[in-house]
């Protein structure tokens, strides 16, 4: 974990409710796909957890759902001011059991944190494919993104608006080596109960600190309770309990 302050560089509006803004300060604890950041805001006392979608030399970046009012205060930020950020926090995705052919599946900006992933199995040789699932076409991210990188990329959407229509449980390909899934809670239940195989799922969780001091985020496991914070938000498909 390590404390700094980032400069924004861009802020920019994806679709009605989703941002994307890019960072530039010491990004070296970013380690691991996965992994999060911890965003101060003026005027608020918690901090603001946001995935990382994207870590290149000294550049972050994130993407955001504005959600309520912390994340609407992150959209109004223009370039050029500066965000008190910890970065490097959780343990991210473990590529070694992926296998040649790993599956990505991602719910909305659930799909965040696999973007990186992906750059990582294809930088490891691996045929990537990813399901990427929405409501509707107006909340479609980061497909283009996904397919520029030489991924195999299936869109579903519950209102069947673009591609297949359903729910990424009514996408999933026949044959994958292993599955890393991003989303909601109810999205990875599905995915835990349907997906065939070995697989990781990343969860989404109400945080207070960030690093594992305070225990607001802990979930019951196969290993006993575990802080999503600091034991994850990654964990292995045979340990989670519902």
């Amino acid at each position: 974990m390590k404390k700094a302050l980032f400069t924004i560089v861009n802020n920019e509006r994806l679709t009605p409710t989703v941002w994307r803004m890019t960072l530039r300060g010491p990004a070296e604890a970013v380690t691991a796909s996965g992994q999060f950041v911890d965003i101060a805001l003026p005027g608020r006392f918690l901090r603001r957890p946001i995935s990382v979608c994207d870590a290149e030399g000294d550049t972050l970046t994130l993407l955001y759902k504005v959600v309520g009012g912390g994340t609407e205060q992150m959209a109004a930020m223009p370039p050029g001011g500066t965000l008190d950020i910890l970065t490097g926090l959780g343990n991210g995705f473990d590529t070694a059991p992926a296998g040649e052919s790993p599956l990505l599946i991602g719910g909305g900006i659930g799909g965040a944190p696999l973007y990186l992933l992906a750059k990582k199995l294809l930088a490891e040789g691996k045929k990537v494919r990813a399901v990427l699932g929405f409501n509707g076409a107006d909340e479609v991210i980061y497909v283009d993104e996904f397919r520029a990188l030489s991924c195999d990329v299936t869109v579903a959407t519950a209102d069947g608006s673009l591609g297949v229509r359903g729910f990424v449980t009514d996408a999933l390909p026949e044959e994958y080596s292993y599955y890393y899934a991003c989303g909601p809670e109810p999205m990875l239940r599905a995915v835990w109960e349907k997906a065939a195989g070995p697989g990781q799922l990343s969860f989404e969780e109400r945080m207070g600190c960030g690093f594992g001091a305070c225990m607001g985020c802990t979930r019951e496991t196969l290993n006993g309770p575990k802080r999503v914070c600091k034991d994850g938000p990654v964990f292995r498909k045979e340990e989670i309990v519902w």
